[in-house]
């Protein structure tokens, strides 16, 4: 992807898990190939930015050698599958089959995706995901995003009934122009299949720090550098990437590094993308009024640098969408809401309160 300091290029790890060997190869790519810089995305990918259209395939063999592409492009494309980090053999299992079914399945937006949420607690409820494999009251459900129920499944069956749903929305007319997203699709659509009325999964805050199954690292805005990546490395054999911009190490304790967030913070409910002048359609910077804002965040709170929101996709408490000529303001929405406009200078605590 094109971005203003240079290509942004996605690293889609299978079973959202780097080896500790895979960080450090990736670390000096980001070194050699781009401008060092990391970011964690909010489907447990990586990005590394400022690569060159010279240092793009030399950047792209390093990772074949390490195992993280897929022979067809238009594969890998399609292969958003988020697991949860603290995930069981069962996880890892369904994961394998459904990157095998994706593979020979329907061509699917580049946006449309699978979550996979076996365990006790279903964690991945708040991320972006168009077909869920959950854990239900009875067993394994297979859950449309933007449908009240889900359908109950077996291990055996879970993903063939995955894709069987992944077709049924390409053939009923989910997918213009190359994109389409389940849950607009099912404002419109009916589901045809038999689901058992659930309850809306609420899934508990992300917190860094030490607990019972390892350790939980995150970094402002979901950045580090790749000197950073290799300190990672250095900790633990493998290396899980978490939807939240924190990495789990399992069944580790907890680092001290510099950089690393390892307890609640506020800028931890703070959203921000690259913003101006790092991508072309921001219209102004963001990261650091997210930063002056972080302390006053009642919340999440989400910058964003133009109306589509690509660092939190779904509503915050507060909202500031950019412009040209400042920021619109609003509450319990997403990015490109209506609402008032404040210049970015006069954004306080202050004036918050009083344009809301």
């Amino acid at each position: 992807m094109e971005s203003g300091d240079g290509l942004v290029v996605r690293i889609r790890p299978r079973r959202a898990s780097f080896t500790a060997d895979q960080l450090r190869a990736i670390a000096d790519a980001a070194l050699r190939h781009g401008n060092g810089i990391v970011e964690l995305t909010a489907r447990a990918n990586l990005q590394l930015r400022g690569v060159t259209s010279a240092s793009h395939g030399p950047l792209l063999q390093v990772l074949e050698g390490i195992g993280l592409l897929d022979s067809d492009p238009n594969v890998e494309g399609r292969r958003n599958v988020v697991l949860s980090p603290f995930r069981s053999a069962l996880d890892a299992e369904l994961a394998d089959a459904l990157y095998k079914r994706i593979s020979e399945g329907p061509d699917l937006p580049g946006k449309f995706g699978f979550a996979i949420d076996t365990g006790d607690t279903l964690v991945l409820t708040d991320t972006s995901a168009d077909i869920r494999i959950e854990s239900g009251r009875d067993g394994l459900i297979l859950r449309a995003d933007g449908a009240p129920g889900g359908q109950p499944v077996t291990r055996e069956s879970a993903v063939a009934e995955a894709m069987r749903m992944a077709r049924w929305f390409v053939e009923s007319g989910g997918v213009e122009q190359g994109r389409g997203r389940m849950r607009a699709h099912l404002a419109r659509s009916n589901l045809p299949f038999a689901t058992t009325a659930l309850p809306a999964p609420i899934a508990p805050e992300p917190i860094p720090g030490q607990r019972s199954d390892g350790a939980r690292i995150t970094f402002e805005f979901g950045i580090l550098h790749a000197e950073l990546l290799v300190k990672l490395a250095d900790c633990a054999p493998e290396i899980r990437i978490t939807p939240w911009r924190m990495v789990f190490l399992p069944d580790r304790a907890l680092p001290q590094l510099p950089g690393t967030i390892t307890v609640p913070d506020p800028r931890l409910k703070v959203y921000a993308c690259t913003g101006a002048p790092g991508c072309p359609q921001a219209l102004q910077e963001t990261r650091a009024l997210a930063r002056r804002l972080a302390p006053m965040a009642n919340g999440r709170l989400h910058v964003s640098g133009c109306s589509k929101g690509c660092a939190h996709p779904g509503p915050a408490d507060l909202v500031l969408s950019a412009t040209r000529h400042g920021f619109v303001v609003a509450r319990g929405a997403k990015a490109g809401a209506e609402g008032p406009l404040l210049k970015p200078q006069d954004i306080t605590e202050e004036t918050l309160h009083k344009v809301l």
